[in-house]
């Protein structure tokens, strides 16, 4: 059974971890506005969707965007421009409640009535690496059922927990050669 890598890239190699790749395309399928908080058509954008009812100003406020109503009201009405440090600020909580709003129709979608979603694993650039240290990784498929330790985790912003359900509950299903996968260049699915 393989280990987890302890020296990623020690001789060469490139990728990024499988599940900060799936957490971006988890992103990716979240549908974020576009346009930046810098520019005042995506910071007039996060704030309606951050403040149009009292449920999502809850969960703006949990989010950490602790300013004052009357703040965020000359916020909406151009009268004040927040800092960058509240840009950042605005931009986190936006992206904080986006994900938690999509996560169980996204889980839905990834689940398909226990059919599952097909993932496509691409390995590790090893351009760089010298002939004799490399060995072979071929591209693989796979079909993964179980996205709700996953999705939640990635909701949650929990990196860690994330990086568990994909290592040790997803990864294996390729068989005795997952560890050379947890390591990759892209991983692609729909939903």
């Amino acid at each position: 059974m393989p280990e987890r890598t302890g020296e990623f890239g020690k001789f060469g190699a490139r990728g990024a971890k499988g599940s900060e790749l799936v957490a971006r395309k988890l992103d990716d399928l979240a549908g974020y506005i576009a346009t930046p908080v810098t520019a005042r058509r995506g910071l007039m954008a996060r704030l309606h969707y951050l403040t149009r009812t009292d449920h999502a100003r809850s969960a703006a406020r949990a989010a950490g965007l602790t300013v004052t109503d009357r703040t965020l009201k000359a916020w909406l009405d151009g009268k004040r421009r927040p800092t960058a440090r509240n840009l950042d600020k605005i931009d986190a909580a936006y992206r904080t409640v986006r994900r938690h709003n999509v996560a169980q129709h996204l889980l839905k979608r990834l689940n398909r009535a226990g059919r599952g979603t097909r993932v496509e694993i691409h390995p590790l650039n090893q351009s760089g690496v010298n002939r004799p240290q490399q060995r072979v990784v071929p591209f693989r498929d796979m079909n993964v059922r179980r996205w709700d330790a996953i999705v939640a985790a990635w909701a949650a912003g929990d990196a860690q927990s994330l990086d568990t359900a994909w290592t040790d509950h997803v990864l294996p299903d390729l068989g005795s050669q997952w560890g050379a996968y947890e390591y990759c260049t892209a991983i692609g699915f729909a939903a």
